[in-house]
């Protein structure tokens, strides 16, 4: 595939990268807020979930280290199914986490001191971070599938380190407030 051919390839998925980026965001956030009591619809907190899907950002950040390995060894084929499902994950995840938020009370943080503002640090980076991998996952994505891979190359060296912060630290934020879970 040619640079034109790429670049129209990439074009074709500008505005789906923008919409998506925005509404994931606006979507979540509102979904949060919104619990099914307050519709009438009596469900149990979901609360199984949180370490399943800590569980699933582990496994994000380890799927991501294998890929960054097989493509530096020439596996691409690897690679490609590796982030495909590392992907698929980061869906998986954002689902559980919505049903949970959905079904259950907030949970305070009740560490004190240092602790707390190490706690809400990550939290608050790890939130930002979440929202602005989503429009680098998708470029990144799309100059692979154009196979425009020096343009693909350049913007995995920036999505790369911060999607595997984003994984690492969802870890980190649920083994930090898990204590203070309802149960």
């Amino acid at each position: 595939m040619n640079n034109l051919q790429a670049n129209n390839q990439e074009l074709k998925y500008k505005k789906f990268i923008i919409a998506v980026s925005i509404l994931i965001p606006i979507i979540v956030a509102i979904l949060f807020a919104v619990k099914l009591k307050d519709f009438g619809i009596h469900v149990e907190p979901l609360s199984f979930l949180p370490p399943i899907y800590a569980t699933i950002n582990g496994i994000t950040a380890l799927v991501l280290i294998v890929a960054v390995m097989a493509i530096r060894n020439g596996n691409q084929k690897l690679h490609q199914n590796l982030m495909t499902f590392a992907i698929s994950l980061s869906v998986l995840f954002l689902g559980m986490y919505v049903a949970y938020h959905m079904t259950a009370e907030r949970t305070i943080f009740g560490g004190e001191g240092a602790i707390k503002g190490i706690y809400y640090f990550i939290l608050f980076t790890h939130i930002v971070l979440s929202i602005v991998i989503i429009p680098l996952v998708l470029i990144t994505y799309v100059r692979a599938l154009s196979q425009s891979f020096d343009r693909h190359r350049k913007i995995a060296r920036i999505t790369f380190p911060i999607w595997l912060y984003v994984a690492i630290t969802g870890v980190v934020v649920y083994l930090m407030i898990s204590p203070y879970y309802a149960h």
